[in-house]
């Protein structure tokens, strides 16, 4: 009887803790990213085929997927499939791991969750800024014209190429030297017009097909030899003449040969596109394109209606790849010089490669403690774990949430406020990129079963109850038995 004393009480400690861990998977059914606890028993020793009762074996962990569901805030992420989120505890500055991705924005401008623990990830390895003035480094005030912005998702990395130009339409003046290149103010706005199409154009093309193979695009450069027939511009009624791209261009005699050669290349100078130079010794005209991969048809060139020798010295080639974007944007960049504007490009470069050993930084999201603009705060995105800010037009990639799971997940250990920290049971953190998939505006639920626990929970009630009825039974047969002695 005494033993059956004990085996109650054994009941009644187990299933007290059972309906202590049932408990708490209910109280945690809308806590983000929980995993709920799994109870098992065991029974104890055995005399003389007399069992002694039960007690806990273990409460583990179920690490099965909760049920991902949308929300409107663009700092929830969740993950689906295996892996943790690596965050950093504001207090011990350990690394701790949680699936719950309802971050924050910090006082100091960090990805944060709730607690105030820093979000950990990839911050862009390369920031290159390409500057019509030295000086400036970031985009200000004087940038106030949107020229380009791109997202280059190649296979070892991800960039953000955004570019600016101050009002090139109120800079521009007339300028340059007649014969060499002179252009009118309209001419030069023309000319930053197309190359600010073509630019965007090969961005685009690019940004749909990164991984292709970069080459060096070039610029179409035309000689127009007038030597032989030069020396017949004589008179008011003589004129020199030349077909480019459907349009005919004609300048007539103008004081000697020199200045009509000047004038009829200026002419040229100012088509859009184009820019021309005269050679006025050997009556040499040279047309070269300013958009580097445009073709340019040049025919029917004449003095008097004597046709002259037309010789491209350099046929245009369009380029694929980053070279193709590097040589149209410094055709633009220019071009805007030219025009007495300042253009400003930064590009911002994830690698994605060599990063196994998750050497993660914390992950900034003001754009002035960036340098990247004057301005404080910017537009957060989270897209695949990639973090964009974006300032009007312009989108910048400032970091990546990265991911990390474990050989042996269920020993971890579990810590509260949705975290984890690893052990050596455990195993070192391996980079979870390849095993899951990031879902922006989005949070993982957590995985307790209502109907379950609810179920168990009466299952362990009556099992406490039952182990009560066995204390009091044993109880009753005691007094009994000493009742006898007397």
């Amino acid at each position: 009887m005494v033993s059956s004393l004990w085996n109650g009480i054994s009941g009644l400690n187990t299933f007290e803790k059972a309906l202590n861990v049932e408990s708490n998977n209910t109280s945690n059914v809308n806590t983000t990213g929980h995993k709920s606890d799994q109870i098992r028993f065991e029974d104890m020793m055995y005399k003389n085929g007399f069992g002694k009762g039960t007690a806990v074996e273990a409460v583990s962990k179920n690490y099965t997927q909760g049920q991902l569901q949308p929300t409107t805030s663009a700092f929830d992420v969740a993950i689906e499939g295996k892996g943790y989120f690596i965050i950093k505890d504001p207090d011990t500055q350990v690394n701790l791991y949680t699936r719950s991705g309802n971050f924050q924005l910090g006082n100091d401008g960090t990805l944060q969750t709730q607690d105030s623990s820093k979000v950990l990830g990839l911050t862009p390895q390369l920031n290159t800024v390409i500057s019509s003035d030295p000086t400036l480094t970031q985009f200000t005030n004087v940038h106030d014209k949107f020229i380009a912005s791109a997202t280059i998702n190649n296979l070892t990395y991800v960039e953000t190429i955004n570019s600016k130009t101050s009002d090139y339409t109120k800079s521009a003046t007339d300028g340059g030297i007649s014969g060499d290149g002179y252009k009118s103010k309209s001419a030069k706005i023309n000319d930053i017009d197309a190359l600010m199409l073509d630019y965007n154009s090969k961005l685009n093309e690019y940004s749909k097909n990164p991984n292709v193979v970069s080459a060096v695009s070039s610029n179409q450069i035309t000689a127009i030899n007038y030597s032989n027939e030069v020396d017949n511009l004589l008179t008011e009624n003589d004129f020199i003449k030349v077909t480019i791209n459907n349009t005919e261009i004609k300048q007539y005699f103008d004081t000697d040969k020199e200045t009509t050669l000047k004038k009829f290349s200026d002419k040229l100078s100012n088509i859009k596109g184009l820019t021309s130079s005269v050679d006025t010794n050997t009556g040499i005209v040279t047309v070269t394109s300013l958009v580097p991969g445009e073709s340019t048809k040049i025919f029917d060139s004449s003095i008097n209606d004597k046709g002259v020798i037309i010789n491209n010295i350099q046929n245009a080639n369009k380029g694929s790849g980053e070279l193709m974007v590097t040589n149209s944007r410094d055709a633009l960049k220019e071009a805007l010089e030219l025009a007495d504007a300042k253009f400003m490009s930064i590009s911002n470069k994830i690698s994605l490669v060599n990063q196994d050993d998750l050497n993660l930084n914390e992950i900034q999201l003001q754009l002035r403690n960036l340098t990247l603009t004057e301005n404080t705060f910017g537009i957060v995105s989270i897209e695949e774990g990639f973090v964009f800010l974006r300032d009007g037009d312009n989108k910048f990639l400032v970091g990546k949430v990265e991911t990390a799971y474990f050989s042996a997940e269920d020993e971890l250990d579990p810590l509260g406020n949705n975290n984890f920290g690893a052990n050596a049971a455990s195993g070192d953190p391996i980079n979870a990129r390849d095993v899951n998939v990031l879902h922006s505006k989005t949070l993982e639920a957590s995985n307790s079963n209502v109907r379950d626990s609810l179920t168990n929970l009466m299952i362990y009630q009556k099992a406490f109850e039952a182990n009560s009825k066995s204390i009091t039974t044993s109880d009753e047969l005691l007094k009994t038995a000493i009742a006898l002695r007397k």
